[in-house]
């Protein structure tokens, strides 16, 4: 499985990924913001670039994180999509099918980190969200965001390599990151993975999440609607029948 290590200590905010994806994506150029503190993901932008400033120890600094789709292992937005819009390759990309999509949304209400983004403007809409450029990927290319990064702050490769590679950096410059590997656990684990050397809940992300990962939960309670479903159905229908079998005799009386 593919993944990206993302070096948030390299990124200098230059933008290129932005433009790389927007080029190899084909997206427009919209009103909304996709650098700076007011980047935000929409239906067109499908990665951003924001930037925070922070305190390292006594020191204010400047930090830049690319945000873009997670592409999470086990991805709760394929979970909750009947339609099987989405799904998880053997590659690593959460890729999206807007020919099969219903519009019903519900792989915005299930992703933890709040990714896909719906066309509410548009006649036809469709929602949009990375798709870590799946044919590159499946050719065995790297995604075109990170071609262009001129920091090597973006790595592509084999997703539990760039782990290990993660947590080298890490024990030989403790003193330059934090100890966690952003995305190793969270929610399941990631294939888009995080250094930094100031906490991550200082730089938009969710911090206090669960390792265990969404589409399990969402597959445990789901087992039970049929069951549940079937079960509420019998005892209104014999609810039913036993009033209106009560009615009848009463009527006959």
């Amino acid at each position: 499985m593919k993944g990206v290590l993302v070096d948030l200590t390299r990124c200098i905010g230059c933008g290129s990924c932005v433009v790389a994806c927007k080029l190899y994506n084909n997206l427009p150029w919209t009103n909304a913001p996709h650098l700076g503190k007011d980047a935000v993901l929409t239906a067109e932008n499908w990665t951003v670039v924001k930037e925070f400033n922070v305190s390292k120890g006594q020191v204010p600094v400047w930090r830049f994180v690319k945000e873009q789709c997670f592409h999470c292992i086990e991805p709760a937005c394929a979970t909750a999509c009947f339609a099987a819009a989405f799904r998880k390759t053997p590659e690593g990309p959460v890729v999206y099918n807007e020919r099969v999509c219903v519009g019903c949304r519900y792989c915005m209400l299930a992703c933890p980190f709040s990714i896909p983004k719906y066309e509410w403007s548009a006649r036809f809409p469709v929602v949009g969200k990375c798709q870590m450029c799946y044919y590159r990927v499946k050719d065995n290319e790297m995604p075109a965001c990170v071609t262009v990064c001129p920091t090597r702050a973006l790595e592509y490769g084999d997703r539990d390599a760039l782990l290990q590679k993660a947590k080298e950096r890490i024990a030989q410059n403790p003193n330059r990151y934090v100890n966690q590997v952003y995305g190793e656990k969270e929610y399941g684990g990631t294939c888009w993975l995080y250094l930094s050397d100031v906490p991550f809940d200082q730089l938009g992300f969710k911090t206090h999440v669960s390792h265990e990962s969404l589409a399990e939960v969402n597959e445990r309670i789901t087992k039970w609607t049929l069951p549940v479903a079937g079960g509420w159905a019998a005892v209104l229908t014999a609810l039913y029948l036993s009033t209106r079998g009560s009615g009848g005799a009463n009527k006959s009386h």
